[in-house]
């Protein structure tokens, strides 16, 4: 059983093969599902890395691997791979696209606006 915010064994199954690149040389790594589902603890719950818990790792480590994911291009693959697997299941209609917005109540200084009472 998965706990929340971890990735089921068929979900890890799917990109396994993007994540979990074969290690040549070096010190050994850390488990690559640990650190992917310590990301998407931080990602899903809002919480600052320090507050991640122990069962994923050292902070540290887990954001290291998230920046080196984030800038080599990892996630943006593992994307590609899910968005082609879900045309292909027939799960996505490309005729239909949605975008999902916040609204914030912003200051009046927000807009360049001066504080109140600056005249």
């Amino acid at each position: 059983m998965t706990g929340r915010y971890e990735l089921s064994d068929q979900r890890w199954e799917m990109i396994k093969d993007i994540v979990s690149q074969p290690q040549t040389m070096g010190r050994p790594r850390r488990d690559d599902r640990q650190m992917l589902n310590g990301i998407l603890w931080i990602l899903c719950s809002g919480a600052q890395w320090r507050d991640l818990p122990e069962r994923y790792g050292p902070w540290k480590t887990v954001y290291q691997r998230f920046r080196q994911w984030r800038d080599d291009g990892t996630f943006d693959q593992i994307l590609a791979h899910l968005h082609i697997r879900l045309c292909e299941d027939g799960n996505m209609d490309l005729d239909t696209w949605m975008v999902d917005s916040t609204s914030m109540r912003a200051t009046r200084s927000a807009s360049g606006a001066g504080k109140k009472g600056d005249w």
